[in-house]
Order: C-alpha cells, then sequence, then structure tokens
C-alpha cells in the first residue's frame, strides 16, 4: 500500500482511502459511491446532460478515478461524446487503486474494465477510452495547470476540505475554474461552508444549495453567469 494512504470500508460496503498526513478521507465513511453518485453524477452530470450532446468535464482531485468511472458508466447509457479531464497532484499507485472494489460494489464486469483503463491509461496524454469517452489525466497542482478558456461544461470540485488544503478554495482559483467554463457551466461540490460560497459568488458564480447524500446535509452546485 502506498505510504501514508490506508484503504477503509464506508458503510454502503465501497472504499474510500484515509490520507494520514491530511487526517481526510478521500470519499464519504458514509458511502463512497453513494456519495460519488449523488453530487457528481445526479447532480452535476445529469443536470448537464439534459442541455448539450458533448460534455467537456473537468475534475479538480482526480483520486480514486470513482468520479470518472461512473461517468463513464453514465455516458454509455446515452449518445453523449465526453471529454473528461482530471487533474491530480498526487496520483495513487498501482496497489491502491487495483485494492478498490468499486466494480464489486457494484457488480458490474464493464465496471471493472473501465476502471482499469482508466487508470492503466498513460498520463499527461489524451486517451480514447471508449468511442464516447476521451480521458486527461493530468499529474500536477492545479496552479500549474494551463486550463483552456471557455471549454468546460461541468466541473467536479473534488479536492481536500478548506480546512486541509485552503489554497484551494479560494476566490483566484474559482475565478481561474469560472473562466475555464462556458456560460452557463456548472460546478459542483460537496462542500457547502460560508467560505466557499463567498468565494464562488466573488469568482461570479450563481448558487444552490441542494440535498446532500447520507451524511451531509446539503451540496452545492454553482452556475457561471
Amino acid at each position: 500500500m502506498q505510504e501514508g494512504i490506508s484503504l477503509v470500508m464506508s458503510e454502503d460496503g465501497s472504499h474510500t482511502l484515509f490520507h494520514k498526513g491530511l487526517q481526510e478521507h478521500y470519499h464519504s465513511i458514509h458511502g463512497a459511491i453513494q456519495e460519488s453518485k449523488h453530487i457528481f453524477i445526479e447532480a452535476g452530470f445529469r443536470f448537464a446532460e439534459s442541455s448539450n450532446n458533448h460534455i467537456n468535464v473537468l475534475e479538480i482531485g482526480f483520486g480514486t478515478g470513482l468520479n470518472a468511472m461512473l461517468t463513464c458508466l453514465a455516458a454509455m447509457e446515452t449518445s453523449l461524446q465526453v471529454y473528461y479531464h482530471g487533474i491530480e497532484a498526487f496520483p495513487l499507485k498501482a496497489p491502491v487503486w487495483s485494492s478498490l472494489n468499486y466494480d464489486i460494489r457494484l457488480n458490474s464486469s464493464m465496471a471493472k474494465s473501465v476502471f482499469g483503463e482508466i487508470h492503466g491509461s498513460e498520463w499527461n496524454i489524451i486517451n480514447k477510452l471508449l468511442p464516447g469517452f476521451t480521458l486527461l489525466k493530468t499529474a500536477s497542482r492545479l496552479q500549474e495547470v494551463q486550463l483552456q478558456t471557455s471549454y468546460y461544461n461541468l466541473v467536479y470540485f473534488d479536492a481536500f476540505s478548506p480546512e486541509v488544503q485552503p489554497e484551494m478554495w479560494t476566490g483566484e482559483i474559482f475565478a481561474r475554474i469560472s473562466d475555464s467554463l462556458v456560460t452557463g457551466g456548472i460546478l459542483v461540490t460537496y462542500c457547502c461552508k460560508g467560505i466557499v460560497k463567498r468565494a464562488l459568488k466573488s469568482a461570479g458564480f450563481l448558487i444552490e444549495k441542494l440535498p446532500g447524500p447520507p451524511g451531509k446535509r446539503e451540496i452545492l452546485r454553482a452556475v457561471k453567469k
């Protein structure tokens, strides 16, 4: 197992990881798959797909690859073309990601195949994984990545919390993300703290509080004006 990372079973039977240095989990201990589906697929992807036939997704905090896998599986149910760009400062090593049980919990051989393709693909180059799903994984801090302007339709903001990564939740960061979004583009995140709402508003987003998954009262969806 990767140094400083430990495997944890969440309440829905799916794995999350615990980062010992930051003292924080990658996904909710109340249910990793449950949380990702609720926030990023239902409140994000499903909401965005209703008005697009091609979706460019940016994920801040690629982490376990769970959100990417669920997005790919959701896209396969549609005729959408999805370009998925995940940014991760500290990529997981194979012994860690290969231990995650998402395919078992989903009872899906397709999930196993997709998850393996996502993690087996090379970093920092564009990979055509499926006819309708293209993936770019960037191994870097967000602050060092040059984002395309007015390009993304949807952002999954899944960084570690403001308590342990305050530099990720600033008005400056959200302004950069706003610049990368098309008008009407969407950002979804699990964090509904006041400092996050204020930072999003300062960057020109309209914010909406939505009911959260088990263990979390509310989540945020923000739309670029």
